[in-house]
């Protein structure tokens, strides 16, 4: 039997002692991050992503070794419990197939077949399975007859015969399994509407008339036909193909050695199979494929939240943020280099008010008191009139440059009680705006404040399971802190939370702290904290960046390693000033002459690339699209237009595009690449500025079709591109093409610039 630490080792592709050392680091209270980072040795180099496995397994196969120990126990006490029996028990490596063998032996309430056994009929049925077709069921059961029981006449005896063997057959673990796995490979997902539903479920339109395959359906058609049948919409079933309605019944009766069976045992599989088995397997695959679905639009959330957290920040900027509106008019929001808000206002450029000059009068000044050299507009409505205002106001100011940013969670966190303790004398609109300026300025620091979920770069997220994506999405937030490292004498509490080692309670307190003592000087000072005890200290310090009397305390150097350093110095005879970005200097050394027993190779590595540049920032150069003149509104795009824009999400059939006109374009994921692309993220990811050729405009429907490739004919791909529902083709269909710009989740994400 394969222990825990084997089988994880198999599944992250590492050794057993490599898993081992990080289960005790991680039973030890060591957080992903941290043995991540620091301690490379003890784990032999496992990354993050190995690492956030592992921790996710280990949790499923100890609650799953805890069911087999309360199975063992149930079934001991039965007295039915054999090697055979308990060794396939400790082998299983899935809650299901657990579940399936302990069935037979689960309690249960009183069933028919279970009174037929009371009864004393279960020798009949156990006579007919193993005889059939030799014998007469008919014949024998007659004396089987037990009036006092209910059972009174011939017909009642075989009723109870075939109970018994409905929940004999439904109970073999074996044959369970591979009729799931057969339900599986060959089942058919069929939707379909009521005509009477048809208006209020146009949105569904590509599912009205939809079957395929259910393990071909990939997680974002899955979640809209889930949702479909949620809002009672859309009738969704599970069922097999005509050529494969029969073979689950050869099947069990393969299983079982029945080959010329009587009618009555045919009869009783068929029961079997379908009142019975398929019903609860159907069940299950539907939950398999929206479990499926789940993981993949978890892991697609994830990729997102990720790239969108470590996009390059515009950095030390003084930044102009405006929150579009247009009868409560616009939010602005001035900050400064460090974030601090210098001024609020409330401007009318837009209709019924129409004070365009005024607007643009009072930002002019703002922006000339201020020395402000960005503006930052929010997504919403009113955007693309805001973006002509702003863009008059870059004529007026000198270097002054406007950016359109996504505004989602910003209402969000205006309202929240972290907005309220932020800026507790602050208007909750004018909170928008401010939030706007600071997630272009830095977006990390910004959108750690937000409900991970109201950012916008999900896919069905309020459909899937919201307890997995909760902990997935702060996985990544703290894998995303963590990298970049925090300022920890600017960083506010929310975004402190997420360091290694630290809860809201000592993240609050560490703010609390320095506002009555002032900056912290270094990391020792720390300590002093309320409740930054030893263990905290350990696991968060080294990402925490500290500009004090102490130059190691800005760079990822854990103070733990601070002996390497001075080994170094020493044996250099030189200072840390004459160390730091030295590069010539330090690409000289020979890493292994510093290693010790605590520190190893990887360690004294990551201390000199980390020496050449202190507090290095992973993330990428900040750098702006540029919208081509002239092009306001999806009215004044044309086919063949070459165009730069932005990438704002990206789903499993391709990435949506903003090229200034308000509404996302979609690059489907055969045009991402001038190669078979299978996963869009290979090619983009959130952020990234890109080049696209105008394929199609939709104006009635807001829809957008763009290519990155270039060189491609307009002609050829509007006729290769896959629409409308091309899945009618019949259930041995086994492969459907995307129909993107006919479904929901396309609409959906089409509408985020709205």
């Amino acid at each position: 039997m394969l222990s825990i630490v084997d089988i994880i080792a198999g599944e992250i592709n590492a050794k057993p002692n490599q898993v081992n050392a990080a289960v005790d680091l991680l039973d030890g209270g060591a957080t992903v991050p941290f043995i991540a980072r620091y301690r490379k040795e003890v784990t032999g180099g496992l990354d993050d992503t190995q690492l956030r496995t592992l921790d996710t397994r280990l949790i499923y196969l100890r609650e799953l070794t805890e069911r087999q120990k309360t199975i063992l126990e149930s079934i001991r006490s039965q007295d039915k419990l054999t090697p055979v029996l308990e060794n396939k028990i400790l082998n299983t490596l899935t809650k299901t197939e657990l579940e399936d063998i302990y069935l037979p032996y689960k309690p249960k309430r009183r069933t028919k077949a279970q009174i037929a056994r009371e009864a004393g009929i279960e020798p009949l049925a156990m006579t007919i399975l193993t005889e059939s077709p030799n014998i007469d069921p008919e014949t024998l059961a007659g004396q089987f007859i037990n009036k006092e029981a209910g059972f009174e006449d011939e017909k009642a005896v075989l009723d109870g015969a075939r109970f018994i063997l409905i929940e004999h057959m439904s109970e073999q673990a074996d044959l369970v399994g591979k009729l799931r796995q057969f339900v599986w490979d060959e089942g058919v997902i069929v939707a379909s509407v009521d005509e009477s539903k048809k208006a209020a479920a146009i949105k569904f339109s590509d599912y009205f008339e939809f079957r395929e395959p259910i393990k071909t359906i990939p997680s974002h058609r899955a979640l809209a036909l889930l949702r479909g049948k949620k809002e009672d919409l859309l009738n969704v079933d599970l069922i097999l193909p005509d050529n494969a309605l029969e073979i689950p019944q050869v099947m069990m009766a393969e299983y079982f050695g029945l080959k010329d069976m009587h009618k009555w045992m045919s009869d009783t599989i068929r029961l079997c199979w379908r009142s019975k088995l398929f019903l609860s397997l159907a069940l299950e695959q539907l939950g398999k494929m929206r479990d499926d679905a789940d993981d993949e639009a978890i892991k697609v959330f994830a990729k997102n939240l990720k790239d969108l957290l470590l996009m390059a920040p515009a950095g030390s900027k003084a930044i102009l943020g405006l929150d579009p509106g247009q009868r409560t008019g616009c939010k602005v929001a001035c900050v400064d280099v460090t974030g601090k808000v210098l001024d609020t206002a409330v401007i009318y450029p837009h209709a019924p008010q129409n004070q365009w000059n005024q607007a643009l009068a009072i930002l002019e000044a703002l922006c000339k008191k201020h020395d402000l050299t960005l503006v930052s507009i929010g997504n919403g409505t009113a955007s693309r009139e805001t973006d002509k205002l702003a863009q008059e106001l870059c004529e007026r100011i000198p270097n002054l440059k406007k950016i359109v940013v996504s505004e989602a969670g910003a209402s969000v966190y205006s309202a929240s009680e972290l907005a309220a303790k932020e800026f507790p004398d602050m208007d909750v609109a004018l909170r928008g705006a401010v939030s706007i300026a600071r997630r272009l300025q830095d977006p990390l620091a910004e959108l750690v404040k937000i409900d991970p979920k109201s950012i916008g770069v999900g896919q069905y997220q309020h459909d899937v399971n919201q307890a997995q994506l909760n902990k997935s999405l702060t996985a990544v937030v703290e894998d995303c802190v963590n990298a970049v490292g925090v300022d920890v004498n600017t960083a506010s509490s929310a975004l402190l939370t997420y360091i290694s080692g630290l809860n809201a309670t000592i993240a609050q307190n560490i703010v609390a702290y320095r506002d009555e003592n002032g900056a912290f000087k270094n990391r020792k000072a720390l300590k002093k904290v309320p409740r930054l005890g030893d263990k905290t200290f350990e696991q968060a310090a080294g990402f925490l960046r500290i500009f004090g009397d102490n130059p190691l305390d800005r760079s990822s150097v854990h103070p733990e390693a601070y002996p390497v350093v001075e080994r170094i110095l020493a044996k250099n005879n030189t200072t840390i000033d004459q160390v730091i970005g030295n590069a010539s200097f330090l690409k000289g050394l020979k890493a292994s002459d510093y290693t010790c027993e605590q520190f190893g190779l990887p360690t004294v590595l990551d201390i000199i690339k980390e020496l050449e540049k202190p507090g290095r920032d992973p993330r990428p150069e900040f750098k702006t699209a540029t919208f081509k003149d002239g092009i306001e509104t999806i009215k004044d795009l044309k086919e063949g237009m070459m165009l730069e824009g932005v990438i704002t999400n990206v789903a499993n059939f391709g990435a949506f595009v903003d090229i200034g006109v308000h509404q996302d374009g979609l690059v489907h994921i055969s045009a991402l690449a001038d190669r078979f692309v299978k996963d869009p993220h290979e090619v983009v990811k959130v952020g990234d500025i890109v080049k696209v050729k105008v394929i199609e405009v939709d104006v009635p429907r807001n829809r957008i079709q763009l290519t990155m490739r270039l060189s491609d004919d307009i002609n050829q791909v509007k006729n290769n591109a896959p629409k409308g529902n091309d899945r009618k083709a019949g259930f041995n269909q086994k492969h459907v093409k995307e129909a993107p710009s006919n479904n929901p989740f396309a609409a959906a994400l089409g509408g985020l610039k709205k």
